[in-house]
């Protein structure tokens, strides 16, 4: 196995569907910019409440990105 160095990126992705979907879309985004995504930790979930149901999710994500050699 080879030795990689990463860059880390901190986003919040935010979804009316679910935690997963707000992940996808955090992904996405830094997939925009930056190449090579290797791994995401989710660091924090919230969610934003109307009438007394969810109406948002956010998730606070780390992702890693490999280091060009």
């Amino acid at each position: 196995m080879s030795e990689h160095s990463y860059k880390m990126i901190e986003l919040v992705g935010s979804s009316h569907t679910s935690i997963e979907a707000a992940v996808q879309n955090a992904i996405a985004k830094a997939e925009q910019d930056e190449s090579k995504l290797r791994w995401f930790e989710v660091v924090e979930t919230r969610g934003h409440i109307e009438d007394g149901k969810i109406a948002h999710w956010q998730v606070r994500v780390k992702i890693g990105a490999t280091l060009p050699d």
